[in-house]
């Protein structure tokens, strides 16, 4: 029998790939494969969240009003251009459905997030892929491939999975130099960890005085809640608008936004998550130098390594793997020789020293 068929650009999408959560023969493996706050989450987002579960008979306000005015509030915002979407995917998809049309090109750095070529080949986008220097965006590269049907342009600072960043004058630059046509999304998710390398505050600033810039975050990384698939973008209304009018009902659901505005307040928790990634991330590298790997430079909370030249990455993953150590593996971001590594607790870290030590000394 023939069913229905999806479109073509449909069938030609690798799926998304998360890191790997389980390890065969480990009940309770470590997780440094997702970037996850390994803190957990806020206990007032918590608390939050346990509260509003009283009321999971109650849609959502559809236009997360207090979390919405919150937000404004926190970064000098106009709440008006403030979007709420499932995660920072949904506003990436958004952006393309709105944006492209079917053969319409995107331009991304050739390590660029996973999420962002989904979004686009799914509503028959082309996704070009500018090459990165030393693994970190390009931005000469980027602009060589903006071409006549280019309507997006999708760049990450700091940028996931590299963790490397760019000096904001090279957002800017690459900004001044697009088309006035052309959407320049930012992709801010680990913005907040970069705050000893970057202003924090240039990618708002950046989209509230352009016509063309949407920049987006997320509440999964610095805030702990992944579970909950909460981030937001800013933007120009004329950007804004259209978003609005296809984007789903209640897309963010009451208790999401109740543990979102909770910890969006809870500065203790945030400064705390803040000083791990900073005063751990010298250290990670420090110890997978040790072990023969090279490491990137970060400004995230995670570090990037290229594995010893004697053992190949995806067999030491599966080493750690299975010493009860989970990390990812690059391959599917054209990266095969290379891991990732979340930064994790002290414990943690002794953990992952361990397995290391054991995983690279088999023959």
């Amino acid at each position: 029998m023939t069913g229905p068929q999806p479109r073509t650009s449909i069938q030609g999408i690798a799926p998304y790939i998360a890191g790997k959560a389980s390890a065969p023969g480990v009940k309770h493996p470590i997780k440094l494969s997702a970037n996850e706050n390994v803190l957990g989450a806020s206990p007032a987002a918590i608390a939050a969240y346990r509260e509003a579960a009283a009321e999971l008979h109650l849609y959502p306000d559809p236009n997360a009003t207090a979390l919405r005015e919150a937000l404004a509030a926190k970064h000098d915002l106009d709440p008006a251009r403030i979007i709420l979407g499932t995660g920072s995917d949904e506003l990436f998809s958004m952006a393309c459905i709105a944006y492209l049309e079917p053969g319409d090109t995107v331009v991304q750095p050739a390590h660029g997030f996973a999420a962002w070529a989904i979004a686009a080949r799914a509503v028959g986008g082309i996704v070009k892929n500018a090459s990165e220097r030393g693994h970190t965006a390009d931005v000469s590269a980027i602009l060589d491939e903006v071409d006549a049907r280019t309507r997006i342009v999708f760049i990450a600072n700091p940028a996931n999975p590299t963790g490397t960043w760019l000096p904001f004058s090279e957002i800017e630059r690459l900004h001044a130099a697009l088309p006035e046509h052309v959407l320049l999304v930012l992709d801010e998710a680990y913005i907040e960890f970069a705050r000893d390398q970057l202003d924090t505050r240039a990618g708002l600033a950046l989209a509230a005085r352009a016509a063309n810039v949407l920049t987006t975050r997320t509440f999964s990384k610095l805030h702990g809640l992944a579970a909950l698939r909460i981030g937001w973008g800013y933007a120009n209304a004329q950007i804004i608008e259209p978003l609005n009018r296809f984007r789903l009902p209640f897309n963010t659901p009451r208790p999401a936004q109740a543990g979102a505005l909770a910890a969006l307040g809870d500065e203790a928790f945030i400064e705390q998550s803040l000083a791990l990634a900073e005063s751990a991330r010298g250290a990670l590298s420090d110890m997978l130098r040790r072990y023969g790997l090279t490491p990137l430079l970060t400004a995230t909370n995670f570090v990037t390594a290229r594995a010893p030249t004697t053992l190949h990455a995806g067999e030491l993953e599966a080493r750690l793997a299975a010493e009860g150590v989970l990390v990812r593996h690059l391959k599917n971001y054209g990266m095969p020789d290379f891991l990732r590594f979340t930064i994790g607790t002290d414990a943690q870290m002794a953990a992952l020293d361990r397995a290391l030590g054991l995983a690279t000394s088999r023959r």
